[in-house]
């Protein structure tokens, strides 16, 4: 599952357009959005201090949280934020409203394990990695907060397949074939011959 849900207070914005915005900006405050669910769009204002913390502690786009907009408890999930590309600082975000039976679609990140138990890379073998992150549908209230890539036994020229990975129950990726995740590559250098000979013998 991914990281626990957190809340954050929101006021609802009436005026919206880029004059309002800027406004907002200099206030230490957001403009974002909140829609989905059959139900009409909310404009809203957060707080930028508080939004950056949450961007930046990661799985932002990943994490179910709860907007309080007056009062007022929405479930949410981030669907995209905008950076200012010179500041680096958030300019706006969009939410979209789930509920127990929303369906959703993330990007899911790839950790690899056991790398000390792949031979390939034991000999000099390069890891190469072709995805770092697995898009899925799957429950808004289920988001993986990762998928694990076991290099148990990963030998040169093998390569990790989506196939081997357990997925939790009702996720599923977006992808509908065995699409490679990653690959175990030898070193432009060549091979480490003794290293490779020590592993042979054991």
């Amino acid at each position: 599952m991914s990281q626990e849900t957190y809340e954050l207070k929101a006021e609802a914005r009436e005026r919206v357009g880029k004059g309002s915005a800027r406004e907002l900006r200099r206030n230490g405050l957001i403009p974002a959005v909140i829609y989905g669910d059959k139900q009409a769009p909310i404009t809203i204002a957060l707080n930028t201090n508080e939004v950056t913390k949450r961007i930046h502690a990661g799985s932002f786009m990943t994490t179910v949280a709860t907007i309080d907009v007056d009062g007022k408890k929405h479930k949410v999930l981030p669907k995209d934020y905008q950076l200012d590309p010179v500041r680096d600082f958030t300019m706006h975000v969009d939410f979209l409203r789930v509920s127990g039976n929303t369906q959703v679609t993330v990007e899911i990140p790839v950790h690899f394990i056991n790398e000390e138990k792949s031979p390939g890379l034991k000999v000099g073998g390069v890891l190469n990695i072709v995805r770092h992150e697995v898009e899925v549908h799957c429950p808004a209230d289920a988001i993986p907060e990762f998928f694990n890539i076991d290099l148990s036994g990963k030998k040169i020229g093998d390569s990790i397949h989506i196939a081997e990975v357990t997925l939790p129950k009702g996720v599923n990726p977006v992808i509908d074939r065995d699409f490679t995740i990653a690959t175990i590559i030898a070193p432009a250098a060549g091979i480490d011959e003794s290293a490779a000979e020590g592993e042979a013998e054991a």
